[in-house]
């Protein structure tokens, strides 16, 4: 039995249909961003492997790190103990961080980090002598994880439909624009009072089917919230690093958030590691001599000291002369990509073409429709492996995300497979 089907009799993939699953393709070795498997195929990673590699795969000097730390310290408890890896990446991340942020909270991966932060919130009302507020805002089809807090603060959908009754109730409202920036103003008077809250994904929502906004309204739609004094939560778990061009996607507003969630390519895609960054604000709110004042969270591997390192090696990189410059050239070839796409030859296929930093997508016209579950995305993945490029749709939503290392020649041939399907 070949590893594939060991992985088919053993496995359970996630988000993936398991009635008559075609099976998965073993991949043995990952370089730059191609991704290769068992009879040899190179398949070049157009998504970043759900967006968390910036740097590409197997990067030697985040595995020489990584090795070098694995031989003196893999794990430690958090509580009680420390290490060095955990106090560099919070003295080298807080001054990138878009605000004045004070106080790193790690986690290990993206919901958890956005779980972190719904509960510092909550907390921090909790604790103060304030009149308490327990409501939470959130964007209409949001994403921001698949735990139950995150799954609460996201827009109902096909992924949180089995759950839905056992979801605490949130407030959601449109992303903001030039028409309803001034209502929704109104909405969040209204609940001024009551309102934690509000978390948002600044820019671009991911998993909602990378639908883009204007900062512009976004930072007019902070300002109103820190006005009525709402803590504001901004999930960069996906814009984080440079995905909108900017180190972080906050980075856009004037306005900047209470607290920060990072994960993904935190590490330069390689392990697992969640942060939640907050004001001395927020911290503050937790120095008490009552102890049931403290903010009882942790993981098992929290701080990972191995994931601590990859992610100050992935620092290293984002800050050579080289990376910029890779950067620059991956969102002008993108842009090149939008400009093609708007050709009018085009106008009868696809629609909202839209790009913000390296980040491309639009929507290809359907008979059922724009769903998560179009029938398009049982036939774009196949034709695109079949091709050489891994690409992966959200329903009929097409988007690209490459890493950093892509090549000029790979983004070329990434783009005439999307042109072709």
């Amino acid at each position: 039995m070949n590893l594939s089907d060991k992985d088919h009799q053993l496995i359970w993939h996630p988000y993936t249909h398991q009635k008559d699953r075609p099976f998965c393709i073993p991949i043995v070795k990952g370089k730059g961003s191609v991704l290769i498997d068992e009879e040899g195929n190179e398949y070049i990673d157009g998504i970043s492997s759900w967006w968390v590699n910036i740097h590409g795969h197997s990067h030697p000097y985040i595995a020489k790190k990584i090795y070098e730390q694995a031989k003196k310290l893999e794990h430690v408890i958090f509580a009680g103990f420390t290490h060095e890896p955990a106090v560099q990446l919070a003295e080298r991340l807080i001054p990138l961080l878009p605000g004045k942020f004070e106080k790193i909270f790690y986690s290990d991966n993206g919901s958890t980090a956005v779980e972190v932060a719904i509960k510092m919130a909550l907390q921090y009302w909790s604790n103060t002598n304030a009149p308490k507020r327990s409501k939470i805002i959130a964007f209409t089809n949001s994403y921001h994880g698949d735990t139950f807090g995150a799954m609460s603060t996201s827009s109902r959908s096909i992924f949180t439909k089995a759950f839905d009754e056992k979801l605490f109730e949130v407030t959601f409202i449109n992303v903001p624009s030039k028409e309803n920036i001034e209502d929704l103003k109104t909405q969040i008077d209204a609940l001024a009072n009551e309102a934690a809250c509000f978390l948002y994904e600044p820019l671009i929502q991911g998993a909602g089917g990378m639908k883009m906004y204007e900062a512009t309204y976004l930072n007019e739609l902070l300002s109103h919230m820190k006005s009525r004094n709402i803590i504001c939560i901004a999930d960069e778990v996906m814009t984080g690093f440079f995905r909108t061009g900017r180190m972080f996607a906050s980075e856009y507003c004037n306005e900047k958030p209470d607290i920060i969630c990072l994960s993904k390519g935190i590490t330069g895609g390689t392990m697992a590691l969640g942060v939640t960054a907050c004001t001395g604000k927020i911290y503050e709110a937790f120095i008490d001599e009552d102890k049931t004042k403290t903010f009882y969270h942790g993981h098992s591997f929290t701080a990972n000291p191995l994931a601590c390192a990859a992610s100050l090696a992935s620092l290293d990189l984002l800050e050579k002369k080289k990376f910029i410059e890779r950067l620059d050239r991956i969102i002008f070839q993108t842009t090149i990509l939008f400009a093609h796409l708007h050709q009018n030859k085009y106008n009868d296929r696809i629609k909202n073409i839209r790009q913000c930093g390296t980040i491309l997508a639009f929507e290809i016209l359907s008979t059922d429709g724009d769903s998560y579950l179009n029938n398009i995305m049982q036939t774009f993945t196949p034709f695109c492996l079949k091709n050489s490029v891994y690409l992966r749709s959200l329903g009929n939503t097409i988007y690209i995300m490459p890493p950093y290392s892509t090549t000029k020649k790979q983004m070329k041939k990434i783009f005439e497979v999307v042109v072709e399907f």
